[in-house]
Order: structure tokens, then C-alpha cells, then sequence
């Protein structure tokens, strides 16, 4: 389907039309239209067959047609405006492999080793030292455009600023006293639902050389973990950041410490002795998901292969199944996806599992559908949520969560199971 065409056309008819409402109630009327044509394959002339005249009606109407399962359960509904440029698309290709163009590097940090690895592994990239990256962004236009292509920039730096901070859990939700060791700022993966491509604010990849000042901040007994700005080990042949890592867990038995990636990249780790304090974690979708929703990332089966050797070294593993994706027949996939895990992994060896399904802010809502117009992430019924977040509705999410854990728990009953950024 060609959604920019659809766009224009629904425009055209509803400006048309509907003369006497104001440019607000346009918007809104082209928002729905627009969502319910991407689903339902019916006329612009069929949609507005009524002779409603009445704005509140026949919004009412067409939020019913939306949302037909939520419009009564939920009262919250995110209308923006439909703002679709081609410009903002990206341009996947599967085969692409990391490879900059551009390494960055802070005044003062061409003799790091951090600097001196990215430069073996990509010789043909462009270098050049910076003053800091606050003075060279100082100038530089940003867009999602710009975003599209971080891929393309790395940036070496030492970090001065959030090193060490608290989870921040949304508003309402159940804590679980996690707190993030900030690893770096940016992921070469594409995942549709990613909430920095809402945040992010830079074209490109931050890498800090610094990570033992990082580790000076951790002084108590702590469950901390990295994968909130970027995937934990997907730059780790580069960062060695695990060697570190696990060398300072040594000296600290009381900090348990989580790397969470979507990678397959554990050669680090394995070089390491396994200790009860560190733990590797994978998010873990159905195979459909990964191949339409998570470009780059390793495989389901490259991820369940990698935890399968750690756990053979004697690691402990975790997984999260985080974010749930909900689409017609997700029951299959998902309860055979609970059967993949604990085939190939022992339930003995996994430290935690959690469950989480899709949540995003409201603003990345936009983002998403200029950059994957073609997904259908957003077709389904996403509501504003006790946080403000646009999330699936209270009884489809209970459902989801009930049969997760039936499954979960039938294979592994005494797995540490828990829900992440839930009421």
C-alpha cells in the first residue's frame, strides 16, 4: 500500500467535506481515517457514509470503528496530527553489516585504547579529533533523518555526567529496585519499537572510554544493569567493557550486575570466570517478530545458541520477554517460543525472567510511522495508559500476562518471574 498516497487522498476528501470544522477537528478526522483505511478495506465514501453533521458524533463513530475493543474500557485516545514524510523512512537492508564512516574521537583520546581498536577493525573510516562532543553538536542540525544514518558515526568520549542512576520506572508502576550503569548512548539495531528513536537527539553512537570511573560509583550491594541507552555487548569486542566488568564483580560479590542485548557477542565473557554475580540477559521475541520488527539483531535462534554456551561455562542466563507484541494467532508463537527457551535452556541456570508488553511514548508514535510505514506495530488497539504511555488495554494485557506466566510456570515453577514498568 502506498500510505503517503492514502494520506493525500484522505486530506483532500476530508478538507473537501468537511468545510465547516476547524483544522483540529480535520486532523483528527484524517488521523482515524487514516489508521482504520490501513486495516480495513473499505471506501473514504463508505467510512463517512452518515449524513452525521455533528463533529462529536462522528468522531465517536469512527473511534468505535478504531478501537472496538478499548473505546469503552479506556477513555484515553492519542490523536496528533498525521505528518508523513518519505524523507524519514529507513532504508533496511538486511544484509547491511556495522561499518562507520566517521569515528569521533575527544581531544586528548587518539592514544586510548578504545580509539586504537575501532581504528584496527575499521581502517577505512574517516577520523577526526573533536574539542568534546558538546562543542561539536553545538552547530550541528539534527532530524530523523540525521537519526537514520547514526549508524554511520561513532563518537569516543570520556563521560563526566549519569553515570550511575536509579531505573526510572514510569509513574505508578511497581519498582524492582534496579538501577543502570550507562554503557553508552545509541544501538546499530533497528528495532521498530525502540524508545530512542524518540529520545536520541545526535546522529550517532557514543562510546565513553572511561568505565572504571563509572564503576567508582557503585559503593553498595545493588542490582544494576546496562541496555537502557544502548545494547550492552553489541560493541563489546570493541569496548572490552566485559573484562572490566567482570574483573570489578570479583572484588564486589554483593553487586549483581545484568548485561541485556539482543547480540550474540559473549567471546569477552567466555574468556572470564563465571561468577553468581553476573548474569547475561537476552529479550526474547517469536522468530516473526525478529525478522519484521528487529533488524539487525541477532537471530532467536543465534540468541538461545549464545545463552546455551554461557550456561555451559556456568554463567547464569535471564531473559525478557519485553516488549510483548501482540498480533492475531500471538499465542502460538509465544507459548512455542516458552517451549524453544526451556528446551535449550535448563530453568536451574536462569537467574530472572521478566514480561513487559508494548509500550511507547506518545510522541514516538510519529516517529515510528515515518520511519516503518509499512509496519503494523501501531495498527493494533493502543491506548494512553495509567502512565500516559500509549500501551495495549488493561484486559488485553491481564490476558497476555496470565497466559505468559501459565506457560512460564508450567516449565520452570520456581523461576524468579516479574513484571517491568506495570501498575
Amino acid at each position: 500500500m502506498n500510505y503517503y498516497a492514502l494520506v493525500r487522498k484522505i486530506e483532500k476528501y476530508v478538507v473537501s467535506r468537511f468545510s465547516q470544522f476547524g483544522p483540529n477537528k480535520k486532523q483528527e478526522l484524517i488521523r482515524l481515517a487514516y489508521e482504520i483505511l490501513r486495516q480495513k478495506k473499505i471506501s473514504l465514501s463508505a467510512l463517512f457514509d452518515s449524513e452525521e453533521k455533528d463533529f462529536a458524533l462522528l468522531k465517536e463513530r469512527l473511534l468505535t470503528l478504531r478501537y472496538p475493543q478499548s473505546y469503552l474500557e479506556e477513555g484515553g485516545f492519542y490523536l496528533p496530527k498525521l505528518e508523513l514524510d518519505p524523507d524519514n523512512r529507513v532504508n533496511i537492508d538486511k544484509k547491511l553489516s556495522f561499518s562507520p564512516k566517521n569515528i569521533f574521537y575527544e581531544r586528548g583520546l587518539g592514544q586510548s585504547a578504545m580509539f586504537s581498536r575501532f581504528r584496527r577493525e575499521f581502517p577505512l573510516a574517516r577520523t577526526e579529533e573533536i574539542l568534546s562532543l558538546k562543542e561539536y553538536l553545538r552547530c550541528k542540525k539534527f532530524t530523523l533523518a540525521e537519526y537514520n544514518k547514526r549508524r554511520e558515526n561513532i563518537f569516543i568520549v570520556k563521560e563526566r555526567f549519569d553515570f550511575f542512576k536509579p531505573c526510572p520506572c514510569t509513574p505508578g508502576a511497581r519498582g524492582c529496585g534496579y538501577y543502570v550503569l550507562n554503557l553508552g548512548f545509541g544501538c546499530p539495531f533497528e528495532c521498530v519499537y525502540c524508545f530512542l528513536q524518540g529520545y536520541q537527539n545526535f546522529p550517532g553512537i557514543i562510546i565513553p572510554v572511561n568505565i572504571e570511573d563509572f564503576l567508582k560509583k557503585i559503593t553498595s550491594p545493588v542490582r544494576v544493569g546496562s541496555g537502557e541507552f544502548t545494547d550492552s555487548l553489541v560493541f563489546d569486542r570493541f569496548s572490552e567493557f566485559s573484562l572490566t566488568i567482570a574483573d570489578y564483580l570479583r572484588k564486589h560479590p554483593k553487586v549483581v550486575f545484568e548485561f541485556k542485548t539482543k547480540s550474540v557477542e559473549i567471546n569477552n565473557l567466555l574468556k572470564t570466570k563465571p561468577q553468581n554475580n553476573l548474569v547475561v540477559s537476552w529479550s526474547l521475541n517469536p522468530k516473526k517478530i525478529i525478522q519484521s520488527s528487529e533488524f539487525y539483531t541477532a537471530s532467536l535462534s543465534g540468541r538461545l545458541s549464545a545463552a546455551a554456551k554461557l550456561v555451559s561455562a556456568g554463567f547464569r542466563v535471564g531473559f525478557h520477554f519485553d516488549p510483548i507484541i501482540y498480533y492475531k494467532g500471538w499465542e502460538v508463537d509465544y507459548e512455542d517460543l516458552v517451549d524453544n527457551l526451556f528446551t535449550r535452556i535448563p530453568a536451574s541456570s536462569i537467574a530472572w525472567i521478566s514480561l513487559g508488553t508494548l509500550r511507547l511514548e506518545p510522541p514516538t508514535k510519529k516517529v515510528i510511522e515515518n520511519r516503518f510505514p509499512d509496519n503494523g506495530i501501531l495498527d493494533e488497539e493502543l491506548v494512553l495508559g495509567f502512565d500516559g504511555k500509549l500501551r495495549y488495554y488493561q484486559a488485553l494485557r491481564l490476558s497476555i500476562y496470565k497466559k505468559m506466566s501459565d506457560w512460564i510456570k508450567k516449565r520452570a515453577p520456581k523461576v524468579w518471574l516479574y513484571l517491568c514498568m506495570e501498575k
